[in-house]
């Protein structure tokens, strides 16, 4: 089946808004993810750094700690200023044995030295060696000179090395201690577990370790770009260096040593943030897919819905070959449908103009005029032959009325059009030379003078009830509604239209006694109206209908009232006695209204109800109206009122057992106190609490007798007494059905708990 631009558009719009629905959803969960991998490794990596600057820390403070203490000892003063020689093995032994004990304390693989700048010797690694002149003057020249602190760090070849000028707190040194730590040792105490590079910068930015020497990770300016900035920051923290020529953007963790103000940086690596986001963005694509597939299901499905009711107008509409789109209905099947319309409302209206242009203004005054008994002998002589209508001999007429039973589905503004329409229909159903010009005649009614030439009243009774069918036929085929139609006796001249008007409206006033689609002839119904009055009021029925409306039985209300009224129509000939009947009637239902104490008829509403009911000359209609404004409500009325009551009752009878509960209590009794019938009371009284009054009066004295076992003292056989029981067992029995458990067990467990 081919799918119009109108499926296409519903289609493609909700794929469109819900592909972007998904993409941006997927883009938000993936940023957002990558977001929190990036705050996680970094996370990891910001701790990684803290560990490794701990322990460094750590070991570098032992060292610095165990020079210091060492150079405030006096062994340490008495072997700087001796000489030591191969003979003094006391002297070298203490000095190997204490440089020995920093060594456990520190870090393994580092080398440790003592240089006494007084004797000129110097013992590293066990081995004592002596000072030529030259390497004294270095080692002041580059260690005390020009070195404003007498502890402090400095970058090697090899690694790192630690320098103490000793004595600390002396200006004049007299020995220098040296730790050198090598890269290998460095690497190994720094390693992590992923083996992320390391870089370690001292408090003045410049390179002391970096885990790839070959290969390095940043320049001297992003080095001394990130010693600007950490030593304004935190002991611990993350920053963005921009991209350059040379080097990509990059995010640098560093960890703050508030101990030496070293900083140790390393640097994130995508790489990583890929593989821990690998899983994730596999979700995230498939989510996308599913979703997709599921918005190109739902969209098809959508357009589907909403495009049917146009393909549904599209088949029900003609296929006129006179606009545009004949060739290709299905592609533009809005435009189809509004050229359609409009060309059926171009029909209607040139319909419209149609009836109106042929109905010449000057016949239409003519004929109207005749009904009002305007025209003289003279004027009618001198107008017909102009209006087209030839004197010719024997000629009869009879005035045919025409009016609509009920407007079927539609509104009361749309009676004129229909009228109208009825008016075109008697045109083109009656041939033209057997009428005068149908005209409307008033708001209700739509009249047509018959011409009839050369026939019995046997042949022009038949033709006219022929004439009369057809058109009722032909209005119930093209308009849907239903008309019912008066016709006059026959008469000579057209002076007389106006005595025939009245005795045609005179027999559709029957419509009441004969229902809709009736065809009534005056000469049929004179005999009624001359004859005796007589009327039938079905009292039987109305008593009935009483009933029916106290006890709020809608079913009931229904089937008496339309068995009611058909009785009313049926054994009352004359419309007359209807009207009164039906007056009768009403005037009866609002004496019930009175006598039930409700306000439905008595209202602003249905201040004219009498005048809209003897206006209406369908049955069917007078029933409707009489259900559905005045019966139907007054049925909700009194069923709301009787609710009311039970209520109230019911109530009363509740408050009466919870005050009275340990009293000897019966319906029989409470009857006697509220005046009612028990068995009344008994019915309402379960219809509202929805259990009986038994065992309603039992589960409240069971509901005591649980609040006694647990507050009071009293007995079994005490309570069983004062909630009236004959005697305890029949209240232990009683309680056992209801709670599972004898009274005495229940208390047991309730004071258990």
């Amino acid at each position: 089946m081919k799918k119009g631009r109108m499926f296409y558009t519903i289609f493609i719009t909700i794929l469109v808004l819900g592909i972007g629905l998904v993409a941006s959803f997927g883009s938000y969960i993936y940023f957002t993810t990558i977001s929190s991998v990036v705050e996680r490794v970094s996370n990891t990596k910001q701790s990684y750094m803290a560990q490794i600057r701990n322990s460094l820390e750590q070991k570098i403070q032992t060292i610095e700690y165990a020079f210091n203490t060492y150079s405030t000892t006096s062994s340490f003063n008495e072997v700087v200023k001796n000489p030591i020689t191969e003979k003094d093995f006391v002297a070298y032994r203490n000095v190997n044995t204490q440089l020995n004990y920093i060594a456990t304390m520190g870090l393994e693989g580092t080398e440790y030295s003592l240089i006494s700048l007084n004797q000129n010797w110097r013992i590293s690694n066990g081995s004592l060696s002596y000072l030529t002149k030259t390497e004294r003057e270095k080692l002041i020249s580059t260690y005390i000179d020009h070195q404003d602190k007498g502890l402090f760090w400095i970058k090697t070849d090899k690694g790192i090395r630690f320098v103490n000028t000793l004595p600390v707190f002396s200006k004049k040194k007299q020995a220098i201690a040296l730790s050198d730590i090598s890269s290998q040792t460095l690497s190994r105490t720094i390693q992590t577990e992923d083996h992320m590079p390391v870089i370690i910068l001292n408090n003045k930015g410049d390179l002391m370790y970096e885990t790839e020497p070959a290969t390095p990770l940043l320049s001297t300016q992003q080095l001394q770009h990130i010693s600007e900035v950490t030593a304004k920051s935190d002991n611990t923290g993350m920053l963005t260096l921009e991209k350059t020529e040379h080097q990509p953007a990059r995010q640098i963790i560093y960890a703050k040593s508030a101990y030496n103000n070293w900083t140790y940086l390393t640097v994130l690596d995508k790489k990583e943030i890929a593989n821990a986001f690998q899983t994730t963005k596999f979700g995230i694509i498939m989510m996308g897919f599913v979703l997709t597939l599921l918005i190109v299901v739902v969209a098809y499905i959508i357009a589907i819905y909403f495009t049917k009711p146009f393909q549904q107008i599209k088949r029900s509409l003609p296929k006129n070959p006179n606009f545009a789109f004949k060739n290709e209905p299905s592609k533009n099947e809005i435009e189809w449908i509004i050229n359609s319309i409009d060309n059926i409302v171009t029909e209607k209206e040139s319909l419209e103009s149609l009836i109106q242009s042929e109905m010449p203004q000057l016949e239409t005054q003519l004929i109207l005029n005749l009904f009002r008994k305007r025209v003289s002998a003279e004027e009618l002589v001198r107008k017909m032959p102009r209006l087209g209508y030839p004197q010719i001999e024997n000629q009869m007429y009879i005035t045919l009325l025409v009016q609509l039973d009920n407007l079927g589905d539609r509104e009361p503004s749309d009676k004129d059009i229909l009228l109208l329409a009825i008016n075109k229909i008697v045109e083109e159903t009656i041939p033209e030379q057997q009428r005068m010009l149908p005209i409307i005649l008033n708001d209700n009614t739509q009249a047509t003078i018959l011409i009839l030439a050369g026939k019995s009243a046997q042949e022009m009774r038949k033709q006219v009830l022929d004439r009369a069918t057809l058109l009722i036929q032909h209005v119930k085929e093209y308009l849907n509604v239903s008309i019912s139609i008066g016709i006059s006796t026959a008469y000579d001249n057209l002076l007389e239209s106006k005595e025939a008007c009245e005795m045609s409206k005179q027999a559709l006033h029957h419509r009441l006694n004969l229902g809709k689609e009736s065809i009534i002839f005056y000469e049929d119904i004179s005999m009624v109206i001359s004859g005796p009055v007589l009327l039938h009021y079905p009292a039987e029925l109305e008593s009935k209908l009483f009933d029916a409306i106290r006890i709020g039985d809608e079913e009931q209300v229904y089937h008496t009232v339309h068995s009611l009224l058909a009785e009313m129509m049926t054994k009352n000939n004359h419309s007359m006695n209807f009207e009164v009947l039906l007056v009768r009637f009403v005037n009866n239902l609002i004496q019930l209204e009175q006598l039930l104490g409700i306000e439905v008829l008595l209202t602003q509403d249905n201040h004219a109800l009498y005048h809209r009911l003897l206006d209406i000359r369908n049955p069917e209609e007078i029933e409707r109206m009489l259900l559905e404004q005045v019966i139907f409500p007054m049925v909700k009325s009194m069923k709301e009122k009787t609710n009311q009551q039970f209520r109230c009752l019911s109530e009363k009878i509740a408050a009466i057992i919870r005050a009275e509960y340990d009293q000897e209590l019966s319906l029989e009794l409470i009857g006697d106190r509220l005046h009612y019938n028990p068995n009344y009371l008994s019915s309402i009284f379960k219809k509202e609490y929805g259990t009986t009054f038994s065992e309603y009066l039992m589960g409240y004295r069971l509901q005591m007798s649980k609040k006694w076992l647990v507050e009071t003292d009293m007995t079994i056989k005490e309570i069983a007494e004062r909630l009236q029981y004959h005697n305890s067992q029949n209240f232990i029995r009683s309680f056992r059905k209801k709670e599972q458990v004898t009274p005495g067990a229940y208390r047991k467990m309730k004071q258990a708990n």
